[in-house]
């Protein structure tokens, strides 16, 4: 019911949103046809003054996000991150019938790799591309374990009521890594393959196994029953293991196994990270039970065995663990304890993860009116409620090479967002052009991706913002303070909470992305050439 109501909130707040610039609209309607009626108006654009400054995220919410992150991230200007999962693993069905004498004969798991087909050959053989993967796909060290610590549904400090919460420093507070139970895979070379994934069957005429198909790429192996561990989980050689009240229902199961450890770990300077659906990963158990016996010839009989299967759903919690090395926390450490709140700060460190955001405060400080007074810049802009029509507004904010350095690895989409709100600006939902299989074209009108030179270096990003800016001249909005995320996916608008931070929340786009840049700020040591510009185009009718 609760996650119901905040759906409900937040559509309403989008709705508000959307009801306040056809308000807007209506408002400027009027001043619009009072400029087309007058021959003599005046076309113009200022700069305007905004101070931009560092913030560190605390620990994010990692229980609630659609996808995740696995493997280890070399960023060549903040070091390493490395990223685990813990998922619960539950049953598809509870009507349990094993069968006389039930044998574990193999047990696999398969979690598709987010990827697209590159080419098709013409016996429909596809090749296919991965998206969603960072670094220089070095090896890495995966190890998957039993997981033998319970992820509960609810939080106990408020009665059961909340849903509980994990966050991505959970090897610090929970550590995992005191709570492994058997280990099921262990691979010192682990990187993610391009290639489709065979799945065979046995031919009934033949008695052969024969590739029937091929399921696109996946993170797909074979989990170990070393001391008969899955043998042992489903109570396999006991009196009836169908009946155990362990496997009657899904809240018996999720305490009684408590899923998997995904734990990455080094194997090679670089290593690689992977984003991947989770959500639609499976545990799938092949085992055999005894129908009757038969002759082998020779006078001595043997089982009949019938295949069967059960499989598991990697559903339930699942938490991402983030570890950034040393140099990460440093860096992000001495950049946000040494803001500049008046004139901002003249580098500014963005990263996804648990990393760094900006912080835009809109209209700072003061200027000269029209008559030659000094008035504060925000008292300015809202002087020209019903003499401005405002063309565009825009913001843009320049990468700071020298720290980038080329690194190819530069963020492709950041986005702007409403920090009052949790949300991103107005501009994002009224830009119509959206693209569900790329989100790298999505929303172009209100965020530009990264601008780059004849050099693939980045050059800058740029943000249109002009129904936020008309929010705050003709609805008297307060809304000034805006932050800029690194984000994998502009079309996700859902949210992340913090640690111990109650009415700020990040968005689960900047969570999922491992990637970071630098920004020029806003301090007057900046060049002119690269420091953040705020501008403001608009229409005036000539007195």
């Amino acid at each position: 019911m609760k996650k119901t109501m905040k759906l409900y909130n937040s559509l309403a707040l989008v709705g508000c949103l959307l009801l306040t610039v056809v308000a807007c609209e209506k408002d400027f309607s009027s001043i619009e046809s009072e400029i087309e009626g007058i021959k003599n108006f005046t076309t113009d654009g200022k700069v305007f003054s905004a101070v931009m400054y560092d913030q560190k995220l605390e620990p994010v919410q990692t229980n609630a996000l659609s996808s995740n992150l696995l493997g280890i991230y070399n960023d060549k200007i903040y070091g390493k991150t490395t990223a685990s999962v813990v998922i619960q693993a539950i049953p598809t069905i509870f009507d349990f019938n094993f069968g006389d004498d039930p044998r574990v004969e193999s047990v696999y798991l398969t979690i598709p790799y987010y990827s697209k087909v590159d080419a098709t050959d013409t016996d429909g053989n596809k090749t296919y591309k991965l998206d969603s993967t960072y670094g220089s796909n070095q090896n890495i060290k995966l190890s998957i374990y039993q997981n033998t610590y319970f992820l509960r549904d609810f939080d106990p400090g408020s009665n059961n009521v909340d849903s509980q919460k994990f966050y991505s420093n959970s090897n610090q507070t929970i550590n995992f890594d005191n709570y492994l139970g058997e280990l099921l895979f262990d691979e010192p070379a682990f990187k993610p393959s391009n290639l489709g994934i065979p799945v065979e069957e046995i031919n009934e005429e033949t008695g052969l196994l024969e590739e029937v198909r091929r399921m696109t790429p996946s993170l797909h192996v074979e989990l170990e029953n070393n001391n008969e561990f899955w043998d042992n989980l489903f109570f396999f050689g006991t009196a009836n293991p169908g009946s155990q009240p362990q496997l009657s229902n899904v809240n018996n199961f999720k305490n009684y196994f408590r899923g998997l450890y995904f734990k990455a770990a080094d194997a090679s300077t670089e290593g690689n990270m992977t984003m991947l659906d989770f959500s639609k990963g499976t545990i799938l158990i092949n085992y055999s039970s005894k129908t009757g016996t038969e002759d082998d010839g020779n006078g001595n009989p043997v089982d009949i065995r019938d295949d069967r299967k059960i499989t598991l759903a990697l559903s339930g919690n699942r938490v991402n663990i983030f570890e950034n090395s040393n140099d990460v926390e440093t860096l992000i450490n001495n950049a946000t304890s040494n803001t500049d709140l008046v004139d901002g700060d003249n580098k500014v460190f963005l990263k996804g993860g648990e990393g760094s955001f900006a912080i835009i405060d809109l209209f700072t400080g003061n200027m000269q009116d029209d008559t030659g007074n000094t008035i504060s810049t925000i008292d300015y802009i809202k002087s020209k409620k019903g003499k401005w029509l405002i063309n565009e507004a825009s913001l843009t904010v320049f990468v700071d090479q020298s720290e980038v350095n080329n690194s190819g690895q530069e963020p492709e989409r950041v986005v702007l967002y409403d920090l009052k709100n949790n949300t991103p600006i107005i501009d994002y939902f009224l830009d119509p052009i959206a693209n569900t299989t790329n989100p790298l074209l999505s929303k172009t009108n209100y965020a530009n991706r990264l601008k780059r030179d004849d050099n693939d270096k980045g050059l800058y990003y740029k943000f249109r913002l002009t129904e936020h800016i008309n929010n705050i001249i003709l609805r008297d909005s307060t809304n000034l303070q805006l932050g800029i995320y690194v984000t994998t996916n502009i079309n996700v608008t859902a949210n992340a909470g913090l640690l111990n931070v109650l009415d700020k929340k990040v968005p689960n786009g900047a969570v999922l992305s491992p990637r970071g840049t630098v920004l020029h700020g806003s301090n007057p040591s900046v060049p002119n050439t690269k420091k953040m510009k705020f501008e403001i185009f608009y229409t005036e009718p000539n007195n």
